[in-house]
């Protein structure tokens, strides 16, 4: 073996590091959080550093960075100069800091937008969701109150606001963690990330997305259209996407939503382009916006609906008979009494209706109550018709540019790639 000779390996990592440098991210960041006098690696250095030890398959304290290096050819990566030891957990945390202070969510959309443009990544289409991550831990944290939020709101040079480690919906079905959410814009095209943001874990997705697709509507200064769950479809959220267009499921807990799925006759669906689907257009003014709403059936879900809808009707036909004998054993103090007791019972049931109802006094005056169980059959109809059905709904009133069919179509790309 010759003397004077060290062999450095850069595996995997090199095509990495090609990518970082093709899309000029380590400038990127520095024109964003500045370069300081006689340091020896810079901030873009430093979270291209970060990229690859992330993309590295290891899993180590902080600490033991510059370790993962140790074996790297650090100066083809980085630059001439630039050393295993340099790449320390105290440039990297004053780094982190900075890139904490500017706004990670921001710094990520102005690379992702560089990435796009790049590599032609067509942004007509912005698919809007968020996802929970279960943590394990007490994280306990300080609670900021209404005054202080309010103000660090208002101050444009303040402080961010860390998110809260809390619990709330948990969509990995661990009700007992504690949780954050991370909100997330995907291209049309590929679903390639172009926004994240963390939250609490206790965000409301409805009270969320409007604010999320106004402000990221506002900074990629693109006419794309913003696709998204029923999350983002309430009157405020509506109002506040006034001027960016939208797609997004309508949540059937809206009367009109409700009724109309209900209503709709068989008759009235046209074949959709999409195997298996069928629709029907409506005009709604909703919110006081202009809209178009695409009633849909998927034949595939309307098979899974009705055998749950059976199961339903059979459960709830099983309780009504055992609340119904008990209610009829038992001996109220007045007719009111009795009546209340049966009105709490018929005020539940879906399928079902209580009929023949008779309220009669015994010899000890007090009052017992009779009735005969009944299929709801109009109920029963309605929830049969609605079964399969959901709504999405768009303020893109041109037909010709947007027809139904596509309206179809990339909501399902929305849902096929949560």
């Amino acid at each position: 073996m010759l003397k004077g000779i060290k062999i450095k390996t850069i595996n995997h990592l090199g095509i990495i590091a090609g990518i970082i440098d093709e899309l000029d991210i380590i400038n990127i960041i520095n024109q964003e959080l500045g370069i300081e006098e006689q340091e020896i690696v810079n901030s873009g250095e430093i979270v291209k550093a970060i990229i690859l030890n992330g993309l590295g398959f290891v899993s180590q304290p902080l600490y033991l960075f510059p370790q993962f290096f140790e074996d790297k050819a650090t100066e083809h990566l980085f630059g001439k100069g630039i050393l295993p030891e340099h790449l320390n957990e105290h440039k990297i945390g004053r780094v982190m800091d900075k890139l904490y202070d500017y706004g990670m969510s921001e710094l990520f959309l102005l690379i992702a937008l560089v990435a796009a443009k790049k590599y032609q990544i067509n942004l007509d289409f912005s698919h809007l969701d968020s996802s929970s991550f279960s943590v394990h831990g007490q994280y306990n944290q300080a609670i900021y109150s209404e005054d202080k939020l309010t103000k660090k709101e208002s101050e444009q040079d303040s402080e961010p606001i860390p998110i809260t480690i809390t619990h709330g919906y948990s969509r990995d079905h661990r009700p007992d963690l504690k949780q954050f959410i991370v909100d997330l814009i995907v291209t049309g095209d590929g679903n390639i990330p172009v926004f994240i943001e963390a939250a609490s874990g206790n965000q409301s997705d409805k009270k969320a997305f409007g604010n999320i697709a106004q402000d990221y509507r506002k900074k990629i200064n693109l006419d794309t259209t913003i696709v998204g769950d029923s999350a983002l479809y309430s009157k405020d959220n509506l109002e506040l996407l006034k001027q960016i267009k939208w797609l997004t499921r309508v949540p059937l807990s809206i009367k009109e939503a409700k009724n109309l799925v209900s209503t709709v006759k068989n008759s009235e669906f046209k074949n959709s382009e999409i195997s298996g689907y069928s629709w029907v257009e409506r005009e709604s003014n909703y919110g006081g916006i202009s809209q178009r709403w695409l009633v849909v059936k998927s034949e595939a879900r309307r098979e899974s609906d009705l055998a749950s809808l059976e199961k339903k009707i059979t459960k709830e036909s099983q309780s009504i008979c055992q609340k119904l004998t008990k209610l009829s054993q038992q001996n109220f103090m007045s007719d009111t009494e009795a009546k209340l007791n049966l009105k709490l019972i018929q005020s539940k049931l879906k399928f079902y209706l209580i009929d023949d109802i008779k309220i009669t006094e015994n010899q000890e005056n007090t009052y017992q109550i009779t009735g005969v169980i009944q299929a709801n059959s109009e109920s029963i109809e309605l929830f049969k018709n609605r079964a399969g059905r959901f709504i999405i709904a768009t303020n893109r009133l041109d037909r010709e540019s947007f027809s139904c069919d596509q309206m179809l179509k990339k909501y399902k790309e929305q849902q096929n790639g949560d």
